[in-house]
């Protein structure tokens, strides 16, 4: 199957706005986005930026150009690539992540890792599975995680795991038992590997799920603490059935939405019988962490 690759220039606001939404909005989403500055000696504010989006079928362009209008970068200019993995080469430059304690790094990056008392590393490799760390929903959570590492919850559940960033952070933080799942077959088979690149095979389990609907799901609950890095209305959805599998001042925390939906995802979440307890502030992508009353 051909791959893809549609073009933008532009302010850096704008691009990373339109990152956003190629990842995370658009249906089917872009597998990868990689934005760069036109000439890297002069100032963010005075230089162009370019945005390249890269997909493994045929993008919708109409659809994608209806989701970027208010950011007025038209349909890009597309073209099509050679038969490589494009997906891993967009992401190869994107370099290590510290987010707190913990530092995300890829294979190629291994040798760049800092050498600071405390660091919990944690690699994933470029691949179709959600979650390598850059995106500001995955670096929030982890970055949320790491100011509440004193608090060690016991039953720890990973809802729509993608890469199981999440679950191996919490594994290798706390050493506990984390159940993770993913709506996506082989997401959920990457995240496995991902669990045995980062030795704890032992600690995470796996499953192919949507949302709660799982017999093994269900076995496991009730949770103390469940992370839903997904998006706004899975999000809003799953609210009671949160509350039905979270024990009494159990905890969860989500991402995925974006701040103009975060009033929604609040008034559900408290309907539900959940009260905010935190919040980590981003201009675009906030990160909630509930507990349940």
């Amino acid at each position: 199957m051909p791959s893809y690759k549609i073009t933008w220039s532009g302010t850096k606001a704008a691009l990373d706005h339109a990152s956003a939404a190629l990842t995370e909005l658009l249906d089917p989403p872009a597998d990868a986005a990689s934005l760069t500055k036109d000439d890297a000696t002069v100032e963010d504010g005075d230089s162009a930026w370019r945005l390249e989006a890269y997909f493994t079928g045929k993008p919708d362009l109409e659809a994608i150009v209806t989701l970027l209008a208010g950011q007025e970068l038209g349909a890009g200019e597309q073209e099509e690539l050679p038969d490589i993995d494009w997906v891993a080469h967009a992401l190869e430059g994107l370099g290590v992540v510290r987010c707190g304690r913990f530092v995300l790094y890829g294979r190629h990056d291994a040798d760049k890792l800092p050498d600071e008392e405390g660091d919990i590393p944690i690699r994933i490799d470029a691949n179709q599975a959600f979650g390598t760390g850059h995106h500001p929903t995955t670096a929030g959570c982890l970055t949320l995680l790491d100011r509440f590492a004193g608090f060690a919850p016991k039953n720890i559940f990973d809802l729509g795991c993608g890469s199981a960033v999440l679950a191996i952070a919490a594994a290798k933080l706390w050493g506990r038992m984390v159940l993770a799942s993913d709506i996506d077959e082989r997401s959920a088979e990457i995240a496995a590997e991902n669990a045995a690149y980062n030795e704890v095979s032992d600690k995470v389990r796996v499953l192919a799920a949507a949302g709660f609907a799982h017999d093994g799901i269900a076995a496991a609950a009730p949770f103390d603490f469940v992370f839903a890095n997904i998006l706004a209305g899975p999000l809003k959805e799953l609210a009671p059935d949160m509350a039905a599998h979270l024990q009494k001042n159990g905890r969860v925390m989500l991402a995925g939405l974006m701040a103009e939906q975060e009033k929604g995802v609040v008034a559900a979440y408290e309907e539900a019988g959940f009260r905010l307890i935190n919040r980590l502030d981003h201009k675009t992508w906030p990160v909630l962490l509930f507990v349940k009353k």
